[in-house]
This record gives C-alpha cells, sequence and structure tokens, in this order.
C-alpha cells in the first residue's frame, strides 16, 4: 500500500467481503462468523488500518475531536509531569483534553499507546520518544496529516516539529561555576548513553573541561539509568576511585538527587565535602536539603512550548516541521558549596 489513508473499502476489497461486515467486525458484533472475523482482522493488520474510534463517534455531526495525544518516556520522573501541566495549561484553555500515557522507555508501548491514541482519533501528538525510537515510526502519522511535535528528545530525520533545550550550553555553564569554586576533578554523572540529550549534555561538559585546561577523561563520565537509583549507583562508583572526583554534573535532577542520597549513606555531605549540580530544576529541587544547584529548563514552559506549536500546526491543517531551542540557565543554591566563595578561573586555567 501507499501512504495515503487505509479505508473500509481497502479491507473489504482485499478480504473479499462486504463494507458491512468490515463494520460489524470493528464494532464487535456477534452477527459475524469467527473465521470471517479472523479473515478481516489478518487484512487489518497487514494493511496498518487503523480505526479511528473518535471519527466514527463524531461522523455523524461532522464534527472533530478535541484530544491532544502526550506520550513520555518516564512518568516517574517529576520533569516529565511537570512538562504535562504546562501542557494542560494551553489545551485546555483552547477547548482540548490531553490523554496521556507514560511508556517507561518501551517501543513496544509506546507503538500500543500511539495507535490507541489514533483510534480515539487525536488531533495531534506532543511526545519524548522512547530510547531507540526510530524516525520512520513515526513516518504513519505523518502520512496521515496528524501533527507531531517532539518534546526533550529530537529525532532527526522524521520531519516532525520539536522542543528541545539549549543542552550543551548549559552543561558548558554548570562546569565552569564548579571551576570557579576550585574543583578540577569533575565527574559527569548519570543518563543513558544513546540518547541525543546524553550526548549534548556530554559534548557541553568535556568542552568546558578542555576549554578550562582541566582535561576531558572518560573515566570521569559515569552512565546510569537517568533516575534517583541511577544517582545513588553513581556516586558509589565514583567514591571508588582511586583518584575521586570533588565535584559532579549530573545528567539530570534525579541523578543529582540521588547522588546526594549516596553521598549521605557515606556520611559525606552534599555542597560540604562534594559538590552536586542538576540539570532540570523540577519543583523539588529549590525545597531539597541542601536546596540543589541546577541547569534550569523551565518543564512547564516546555510543555507551554509545545502545546503552542502544536495547536498551531493543529489549525494550520498542514503541518511543516519547525524546531525550537529554549534557552537555559544555572540556579546557584547550597549543593554546589557556593558559599565557599570564587576562585580565578583563569589563573587555574593556566596552573593546569
Amino acid at each position: 500500500m501507499s501512504d495515503k489513508r487505509v479505508t473500509v473499502i481497502d479491507i473489504a476489497k482485499a478480504a473479499g467481503v462486504s463494507k458491512s461486515t468490515v463494520s460489524l467486525v470493528l464494532q464487535g458484533s456477534p452477527l459475524v462468523n469467527e473465521s470471517t472475523r479472523t479473515k478481516v482482522s489478518a487484512v487489518m493488520r497487514d494493511l496498518g488500518y487503523v480505526y479511528n474510534r473518535g471519527a466514527a463517534n463524531l461522523r455523524q455531526t461532522g464534527s472533530k475531536t478535541r484530544i491532544i495525544g502526550v506520550v513520555v518516556n518516564d512518568l516517574t520522573n517529576s520533569f516529565f509531569a511537570e512538562l504535562a501541566v504546562g501542557v494542560d495549561m494551553v489545551v485546555q484553555s483552547a477547548g482540548f483534553v490531553q490523554f496521556l500515557s507514560n511508556t517507561s522507555e518501551s517501543i513496544d508501548r509506546q507503538r500500543e499507546v500511539i495507535a490507541s491514541m489514533r483510534e480515539h482519533g487525536i488531533s495531534g501528538l506532543i511526545v519524548s520518544p522512547a530510547r531507540g525510537t526510530a524516525a520512520a515510526d513515526f513516518k504513519p502519522l505523518v502520512a496521515a496529516g496528524i501533527p507531531v511535535v517532539a518534546v526533550v528528545r529530537g529525532l532527526p530525520g522524521a520531519r516532525i516539529s520539536s522542543v528541545l533545550s539549549a543542552n550543551m550550553e548549559g552543561a558548558i555553564e554548570a562546569v565552569r561555576h564548579l571551576a570557579t569554586l576550585g574543583h578540577k576533578r569533575i565527574a559527569f554523572m548519570g543518563g543513558f548513553a544513546n540518547t541525543e540529550v546524553f550526548r549534548e549534555r556530554l559534548a557541553g561538559y568535556r568542552q568546558a573541561m578542555e576549554d578550562l585546561g582541566l582535561g576531558f577523561s572518560e573515566d570521569l563520565v559515569i552512565a546510569s539509568a537517568p533516575s534517583r537509583a541511577g544517582g545513588v549507583d553513581a556516586v558509589g562508583r565514583a567514591m571508588a576511585m582511586p583518584d575521586r572526583p570533588t565535584a559532579a554534573l549530573c545528567f539530570n535532577d534525579a541523578v543529582a538527587f540521588g547522588a546526594c542520597d549516596g553521598l549521605r549513606a557515606r556520611r559525606l555531605e552534599p555542597g560540604e565535602d562534594f559538590a552536586v549540580i542538576g540539570f532540570d530544576d523540577v519543583i523539588e529541587a529549590g525545597t531539597a536539603v541542601p536546596a540543589l544547584t541546577t541547569v534550569a529548563v523551565d518543564p512547564q514552559g516546555m510543555g507551554r512550548r509545545a502545546a503552542q506549536l502544536l495547536l498551531k500546526q493543529i489549525n494550520a491543517g498542514k503541518p511543516e516541521p519547525e524546531t525550537i531551542v529554549t534557552a537555559v540557565r544555572l540556579v546557584v543554591r547550597e549543593s554546589c558549596g557556593a558559599h565557599r566563595g570564587p576562585v580565578d578561573v583563569e589563573q587555574m586555567r593556566k596552573k593546569a
């Protein structure tokens, strides 16, 4: 089949049955015998047919659905909860509702929930893709004219829009700040190495370390799950090094919170015995003890921008891919030990 949308008539022709029989199968009617139901279902799978339940329910009135699909890769991370709140602020005021789902980094689960959302006739989709997602996974949505906005994680080659953050610039600023506090052995902790966000933040860390004359060492890059448990694991490995680091830029705030937990388990105090910087600035960062120094991404703001972009594309009717990169800023709090005061970075670079 071509990229054009498969219809009930196409299914009927391929299965050798009437259009009304296909409709009865879709409705789960007991009037269809099991062998016919099996044959029609097999043809639908082969042709990639998606039953639009929302369209079926609204066909009588000619209305459009007012549903926005939102798919995230880790709803246990409060970053994505805050992002979803930002999306809801915009879509609710525009008369839409969001259909939220979590994939837990499973590509199979991602395909299932997106297929289910299409069945309910979503008007558009906001997605933070699961690890390993291919650009081709979104080709059917693009072909069907359903606007898609990737948020947090971009998907080069997918011909969909994106709302991303300035990851490299944020990492550079964080490392430079740690250097001004006198740190020379600075680790990069957490994150999955096969994601674009990890690569961008690591690239910023590496560039800053080299520009400051501190050198880049693979030993100081400690990948782990981007979670609180991952942070505990990463800081444990860092503390086991013969020449251990004195500070760390963490992949995200969840890893940073875990790093603080792991330090305390070893009777080390974050901000006093070891400097910690996170990335995201979730709500908890400001109330943690010690309060977390972090690169502020503004998850609610990203959600609002993604929703605004999606609604613009829905209204346009024929979406054109667009990329928005949001600015970030370093928010200095207690976990980095900033109260100790700065040192001369240029002088330190010359001595290194």
